[in-house]
C-alpha cells in the first residue's frame, strides 16, 4: 500500500502536469493569433509594395528613351513623352515583346479633348486619341498623367505642341 504522502505527491505532479499543458497550449493559441495578424499586416504590404512598383514602372517607361522627350523640345523634361517616337515605335512593337515585361502599354489624349476614342495609326495622326503600344490581356492597370509632345509645322515654321496624356501600362501579377 502507498502512502499517504506518495500519493499526495503524486497527485501535485499530475497537477503540475496538467497546468504546464494548459499553460503550453494557452501560448501557442496566443502565438496563432499573433502570427495570424502579422500575415494578414504582410499581405497589405505586399499589395502596397506592388502597387508602388508599378507606379515607379510607369514613371521608368515615360522617362526611358524609347519614350522620353529628351532635349527635343527645349529643356530636359521628366514625364514628357515624345508622340513621333511613340509612333515609329508603335510599328515596330514586334521587335520588343520581351523588353518591358508588360502586358499593355498605352497612352491616351487628355487635354485638349478631341472628343474621339479613335485609335492613332500613321494614316490618321496626329488627329487620333489612343496610342496602343503593346495590346495585350489587361490584368492590372496602372497609369500616370504624362506630358504628350511632338513637332508641328506652322505656317512660321516648326512649332512645339504638346498635350496632357495618362500613359497606362498592365502587366500580369505574379
Amino acid at each position: 500500500m502507498k502512502s499517504k504522502k506518495a500519493k499526495k505527491g503524486q497527485l501535485k505532479i499530475q497537477q503540475m502536469a496538467f497546468m504546464l499543458l494548459a499553460v503550453t497550449l494557452f501560448f501557442v493559441l496566443v502565438g496563432m493569433f499573433v502570427l495570424k495578424i502579422k500575415l494578414s499586416d504582410l499581405g497589405n504590404s505586399a499589395n502596397i509594395l506592388e502597387e508602388k512598383n508599378a507606379l515607379l514602372l510607369v514613371t521608368k517607361l515615360s522617362n526611358s528613351p524609347e519614350f522620353s522627350c529628351g532635349e527635343a523640345f527645349g529643356n530636359v523634361k521628366t514625364n514628357c513623352i515624345d508622340a513621333d517616337k511613340v509612333m515609329i515605335l508603335r510599328e515596330n512593337s514586334a521587335k520588343y515583346l520581351g523588353f518591358w515585361d508588360v502586358e499593355n502599354i498605352e497612352i491616351r489624349k487628355l487635354y485638349p479633348s478631341l472628343d474621339n476614342n479613335k485609335e492613332c495609326t500613321l494614316s490618321n495622326y496626329p488627329d487620333c486619341g489612343i496610342l496602343r503600344i503593346r495590346e495585350g490581356k489587361i490584368s492590372a492597370e496602372h497609369s500616370n498623367f504624362v506630358s504628350l509632345c511632338r513637332k508641328m509645322q506652322t505656317g512660321n515654321g516648326i512649332e512645339n505642341k504638346c498635350e496632357i496624356a495618362k500613359l497606362m501600362v498592365s502587366y500580369n501579377e505574379k
